[in-house]
């Protein structure tokens, strides 16, 4: 069982965390963060306000986090902060937005995958293939 444990590949674990957080920095970037910055003024009046700071702000934050934090994770700069920052804005989505559900059409799964990365980053750190050390 040696062989699962991948100790014959020097830096697996470094290699690992940086596959994860390019897979969630770029994803989160393209797939979500991106297209709300470029449509903000028309996604804006119908965002949705968990938090209750109103639509604009919430819409700010979330693309401060999606766009801005997605960013420093695929460099590995300022990772923790940055993965704190993206799971808070999952936990809100999984929890506020999608009411912790996870199926269903308006399920939030994908929020709850991107927080369970997001939290192993957190606490792992970004790994020896980074600009933080």
């Amino acid at each position: 069982m040696k062989f699962l444990r991948l100790s014959f590949i020097p830096l697996s674990t470094d290699l690992g965390l940086l596959l994860l957080r390019l897979t969630l920095g770029l994803s989160m970037l393209m797939l979500h963060g991106w297209p709300k910055l470029q449509g903000f003024g028309k996604i804006a009046k119908g965002f949705n306000d968990p938090l209750g700071v109103g639509s604009q702000i919430s819409l700010g934050l979330t693309v401060f986090a999606e766009v801005g934090c997605s960013a420093l994770l695929i460099v590995g700069f300022l990772t923790r902060f940055a993965s704190l920052t993206l799971a808070i804005c999952m936990a809100v989505a999984f929890f506020l937005v999608h009411g912790g559900v996870f199926g269903g059409e308006q399920g939030g799964e994908k929020a709850f995958l991107y927080l369970a990365g997001y939290l192993t980053l957190l606490f792992a750190g970004s790994g020896k293939f980074a600009f933080e050390k």
